[in-house]
């Protein structure tokens, strides 16, 4: 500086986090009930990797009936709020999630709960929710899909 003409080097590195979250369990089941009555387990989600404040939201599949009408048989609850905090170590608060299910007719399905953070990003680490209509039970399992 100063009329210095010397030449520095400057070298930058860095990490790229990309924010993710886990469950806890891994899977759950909600267990099989009368038609119009509500099934509901809850779930811990683990948000990992975030640099900063966020909220999740969430997208539920839904169903088209035979008679062409669309329904989503999922409610999803955050009953402690569904801000992602960090704390002063970095790391992330968790959240309840209680997932519950409620129909008045039989059905079947396959479909993903997307949860989604406010910047948009489909978080990779989803919940996938199985409907097997020979036991009757519900499965909501974990997997990694890329998006």
């Amino acid at each position: 500086l100063n009329n210095n003409t010397s030449q520095y080097k400057l070298t930058l590195s860095g990490m790229l986090r990309s924010p993710k979250i886990k469950f806890h369990p891994p899977f759950l089941m909600l267990m099989p009930v009368p038609l119009d009555v509500e099934s509901e387990a809850v779930v811990t989600i683990i948000p990992q990797e975030f640099i900063r404040q966020s909220r999740i939201r969430v997208k539920l599949p839904e169903l088209e009936l035979a008679d062409g009408t669309r329904t989503c048989p999922f409610s999803v609850q955050f009953p402690e709020g569904q801000d992602i905090v960090l704390s002063s170590d970095g790391t992330a608060n968790e959240l309840i999630c209680r997932i519950s299910f409620r129909s008045s007719k039989p059905m079947s399905l396959l479909g993903d709960v997307l949860f989604i953070d406010q910047e948009e990003n489909r978080l990779l680490e989803q919940q996938t929710i199985v409907f097997l209509p020979y036991t009757r039970t519900w499965h909501c399992t974990t997997l990694i899909k890329k998006l």
